[in-house]
């Protein structure tokens, strides 16, 4: 086989159906955010603006996070030499976990270099060590779940997207004695919509099934110690286990579950993406402890969040812009076509200083590609008139009808 041929192919057609990604690259500047450094290939940098951050409030940059993560690198150095099973467990981790555990009101938590692979663990996990397990999983359930559940080697059942009343139906059909999981998502990253969660746990529980939630995009940011949409809506104990990430909201690098003692020691016993993987750093770990307890006690970042999430949309809409009700603090903004979509960030970054990624298929549906804003207590009202100013100069220049391309 010829393989250099087969490689430049497949690389051909991703470019010419809009798939291609390119990657910016990017210094973020410790006190500036959402100001960045734009590297050129000819190694000049000029200052850019970053709206498709998902360090949503800011806390990579925050005092308390950089302190404790500088003070454990001067206490135990860079890395932890082993997995978490052979040298590789450190305090930092085991204080992590217990502000984890403490957060979501669960017995114990168990972290990961990443959300992804968190949820690959957890739930490939739970299919496999359950007997004849049946796991049914939200038709827009992010792509590490759907990695996870097939790692798992269980029968998936697809429900419709946020449809309690689907997901009955389906679980009404399958034996009632077979071991079930029913995993969703809070806040669906790419809409911005919010899982009925009290309606989807009335249906588990019907069935008798565990509830798995991914809290990824909302952990730090609801609820009043930043819990998630859960802890907002009283729900947490109604969760067999929640997922989050450490990358987001808490500005750091990590993934993890919180549920039972019980449970999460068949996850640590029996994950292989756990056992064979080094731990993280510690400064990574004592970093997100300190963001974690930051947000337990602060609601300043989210409240300045939020009221930065409705003047953009009201700014947005007032220049006519096609932007879809949101239920969270992500704006999507819909462009309906790969290659528009790509021109746009193109020209909001070359022309305006402004950095927005475009979002394509396969991670959205094809027609409903989109710029995906998420504003931060960091984003002034100069900031978003400059990006407003901006869209209308793109929409003009490159003449996609947002009327048109929104209905």
């Amino acid at each position: 086989m010829d393989y250099v041929a087969r490689f430049e192919t497949l690389i051909g057609e991703m470019k010419l159906d809009g798939r291609y990604r390119t990657f910016i690259e990017l210094e973020r500047l410790a006190g500036e955010f959402p100001t960045a450094l734009r590297r050129e290939p000819d190694g000049s940098a000029r200052r850019v603006t970053v709206w498709c951050s998902n360090d949503y409030l800011g806390m990579g940059q925050n005092a308390e996070v950089l302190a404790a993560m500088h003070g454990a690198i001067d206490q135990f150095g860079a890395g932890t030499g082993g997995t978490r099973n052979i040298s590789g467990t450190n305090r930092s981790h085991v204080a992590l976990e217990t502000e984890l555990a403490d957060l979501h009101g669960k017995e114990a938590a168990l972290i990961f270099t990443s959300g992804w692979i968190s949820n690959l663990a957890a739930l490939g996990t739970l299919g496999r060590v359950l007997p004849n397990c049946a796991i049914f999983s939200d038709a827009l359930n992010h792509n590490s779940m759907i990695e996870g559940i097939r790692r798992s080697g269980a029968e998936r059942f697809i429900f419709r997207h946020n449809d309690a009343a689907h997901l009955d139906e389906l679980m009404s059909a399958v034996d009632p004695d077979r071991p079930k999981i029913v995993a969703f998502e809070s806040v669906y990253s790419m809409d911005g919509d919010v899982a009925p969660i009290a309606a989807i746990c009335d249906v588990a529980d019907k069935h008798g099934a565990i509830t798995y939630l991914d809290e990824v995009h909302a952990v730090g940011l609801y609820g009043p110690r930043g819990g998630g949409i859960a802890e907002r809506e009283g729900l947490s104990h109604r969760l067999t286990v929640i997922e989050g990430t450490l990358a987001k909201a808490f500005g750091v690098m990590g993934g993890y579950v919180a549920g039972s003692a019980l449970l999460i020691d068949v996850i640590r016993s029996c994950a292989d993406s756990f056992i064979f993987t080094t731990s993280i750093c510690p400064h990574l770990a004592a970093g997100a402890a300190a963001a974690i307890r930051h947000l337990k006690d602060s609601g300043e970042e989210r409240a300045l969040q939020q009221a930065a999430v409705d003047k953009l949309i009201v700014m947005l809409r007032a220049a006519d812009m096609p932007v879809p009700d949101t239920q969270s603090h992500i704006v999507p903004l819909i462009i309906g076509d790969a290659h528009l979509c790509k021109a746009t960030s193109d020209l909001l970054l070359a022309s305006h200083d402004i950095y927005v990624q475009p979002i394509n298929y396969p991670t959205v549906a094809r027609g409903q590609e989109r710029l995906r804003l998420t504003p931060t207590p960091f984003h002034t009202e100069a900031h978003m008139k400059a990006l407003v100013d901006a869209l209308v100069d793109a929409r003009a220049r490159l003449g996609w009808n947002n009327r048109l391309l929104a209905a």
